[in-house]
């Protein structure tokens, strides 16, 4: 895992060109504090920056940049190629391998390039990578990015250059880079609470949409994302073609899928551990890591002295039982107030999960023991663990006999009882049915009710936040369109299920998901892994007929099942957390007085990006508990911290 960096420009020297690109990789060192690395043509006026966290190959054979064999490609790449001896193996069968200097996948993937061009490169490699490739003969400037977006790659044109990078804050450190805010894209962000792909908060540069590639050539300044591999297809083919063997059958077969991604996922050569929440998905991976080591995997666990949202005490059962060494750390609302300041740098633009912060304490926990961690990432995307996948359609069977009248007032009755309330009444049958936290999903659905008029609206009500964003941003922008405003191009999948996973799999999970746990691991020099992400995992999971994912009312049948080969099924039979934190009391009490001050009217004023109306409402409404309003709020006080961290640079 690394950082990088570069841009091409129309001349300089190069001192200046060193120059520039030193300015943007120093701003990512945390990403690579084992090496730096810079390479310039001089004559094309391009730079490229590489910074270096050593896993694989600790010798200066994976230093980057690196030439290829023949001196035709440079690349500076971030990331694992877990299949990378595989390259090897069939390069050295076609007769086309060049002397080998090193074991790293950088040297693999390059030689793959090499001889196979870009495209088949990409196709062939099973990993999670960010890659910008020079080609000294063509002119030509290829980046590329995984297949789930698990590395993050930045790009856009500012003036006369065109800039790249790991992370927004190595843009901005180039001398060209002009710093307007893109009041559509701050649009699309107190939508979701993340900038989705293609866009960023910054006008002028994007993301670039995971399994995609860019190709750019001297004189072009349009620049038009290619896809090399799509879930969507992925998608689509697999629920054509479903599986058809057994349920026995399919056990063993994602047993020995997944647990080849984890084998392939634990080739490092530096210490290696697991993140475990206590969780289906976390606890599978620990499991299968466990059955494979020779020795005690290394464990980490958050937790938090508010017992609805605690799962330490589970996970410390779980790993009690697969003999791990494992570390615990509780969070406060003071951890909170201390972590705060932090985010803005961490995330680099505005974001806001409310568990990026025991996201980014267990990252910190992890790091002081280990340089490499696997996680249970994505788990829900592909098996169907998601609460929306099961109630979702078992309440709009129920709803859409009402009129949009009453489907309002059914609303208003649900925010009408506080939600700490209806969570302590429903605490019963809630458990009973799998679901936690009943009152806030309570209150999350009632304050949707009037949007829905299908069930794509529920869906699309679950996973934003504001709704009415007219009038919430000064000037009332016409925002850009994103992937779930485009249904025209929605992934063809009659069941409303697939749809929902889908759709996640290709937007909350790329756009909240991997960038929380990327930047949150990254800013400690952290690696993390996903083995569920893995390309054989994903493609044979959505090749799952439904019953193989939901089944009694519970999603991830089929994970359960593997899991109860290794680990009991009362240590992990409860209602699904996730790994929430309890910011509605944070936002009342220890983190009051912060929020106050970033929401005050005057200073929204004086900002001139939000409007203080409804946000002073939404606050007061808060503080009253006339309604659940805290990660809304939230999405708002992420804003106003990142943009006070951003006019201070």
């Amino acid at each position: 895992m690394c950082g990088i960096a570069g841009f091409w420009t129309d001349s300089g020297s190069s001192s200046r060109l060193v120059e520039s690109a030193r300015l943007m990789t120093d701003r990512i060192a945390h990403r690579g504090p084992d090496a730096e690395g810079i390479w310039v043509d001089e004559a094309a006026g391009l730079a490229l920056g590489h910074r270096r966290l050593a896993i694989l190959d600790l010798s200066p054979a994976g230093h980057q940049p690196m030439c290829s064999a023949s001196g035709r490609y440079v690349i500076v790449y971030n990331g694992e190629i877990y299949n990378h001896i595989d390259l090897r193996r069939a390069l050295e069968e076609e007769g086309a391998a060049p002397q080998w200097r090193g074991h790293s996948d950088t040297e693999s993937l390059l030689a793959a390039v090499e001889m196979w061009g870009v495209q088949r490169a990409l196709e062939c490699s099973k990993g999670m990578f960010a890659v910008a490739i020079w080609d000294r003969v063509l002119k030509e400037l290829w980046l590329a990015r995984d297949r789930f977006g698990e590395k993050p790659l930045y790009y856009g044109w500012q003036g006369k250059t065109f800039l790249f990078g790991s992370e927004l804050k190595a843009l901005r450190a180039h001398p060209s880079f002009n710093a307007t805010i893109d009041r559509g894209a701050l649009s699309l962000y107190l939508q979701y609470s993340y900038v989705p792909e293609p866009f960023s908060i910054w006008e002028g540069v994007s993301k670039l949409p995971p399994g995609t590639y860019l190709r750019l050539r001297q004189g072009e300044q349009e620049l038009q994302p290619v896809a090399w591999w799509s879930l969507k297809r992925v998608a689509e083919a697999g629920v054509s073609s479903p599986y058809e063997g057994s349920d026995q059958e399919a056990i063993e077969d994602l047993e020995k899928i997944l647990g080849k991604a984890i084998e392939d996922q634990m080739v490092a050569d530096v210490p290696l551990g697991a993140l475990l929440s206590g969780g289906i998905d976390s606890t599978l991976v620990t499991a299968l890591m466990q059955a494979r080591s020779g020795r005690a995997v290394r464990t980490f666990t958050i937790g938090f002295h508010e017992k609805a949202f605690d799962e330490a005490c589970h996970a410390h059962r779980i790993a009690a039982h697969l003999g791990t060494e494992h570390t615990e750390l509780y969070l406060s609302g003071a951890d909170a107030i201390a972590l705060v300041p932090t985010l803005p740098d961490v995330y680099d633009e505005p974001f806001a999960d409310s568990s990026q912060l025991p996201t980014q304490l267990v990252m910190r926990l992890a790091r002081q023991h280990v340089k490499v961690a696997l996680t249970g990432d994505a788990g829900d995307e592909v098996f169907g663990g998601y609460n929306r996948y099961i109630l979702g359609p078992k309440l709009w069977r129920r709803l859409s006999f009402l009129p949009a009248q009453f489907r309002r007032i059914v609303g208003r009755a649900l925010t009408a009882v506080p939600a700490s309330t209806l969570n302590n009444v429903l605490s019963v049958p809630a458990r009973v049915v799998g679901v936690s936290l009943p009152g806030d999903k309570a209150h999350k659905l009632g304050q949707r009710m009037r949007f829905i008029r299908s069930i794509d609206d529920m869906y699309i009500s679950l996973v934003k936040e504001w709704h009415e964003i007219d009038g919430l941003i000064v000037g009332r922008p016409i925002g850009p369109k994103s992937v779930l405003d485009c249904r025209e191009n929605w992934p063809r999948l009659s069941s409303p299920i697939y749809r929902m996973m889908a759709l996640d799999a290709m937007t909350y999970l790329p756009g909240d998901v991997l960038t929380k746990v990327d930047r949150a691991a990254m800013s400690v020099s952290l690696e993390t892994r996903a083995p569920f992400l893995d390309r054989d995992v994903v493609e044979f999971g959505w090749t799952l007929p439904e019953r193989l994912r939901i089944r009694d009312g519970k999603g991830k049948w089929l994970l359960r099942q593997v899991l109860g080969k290794y680990v009991p099924r009362t240590l992990v039979e409860r209602p699904k957390q996730g790994f929430g934190i309890p910011i509605d009391d944070w936002l009342r009490g220890p983190l009051r007085d912060w929020a106050e001050q970033m929401l005050d009217e005057s200073r929204l004023r004086r900002e001139g990006y939000l409007e203080p109306g409804p946000i002073r409402d939404a606050w007061r409404a808060h503080l009253r508990r006339d309604g659940s309003f805290g990660h809304r709020l939230w999405s708002v006080l992420m804003f106003q911290a990142w943009l006070e961290s951003a006019l201070d640079r």
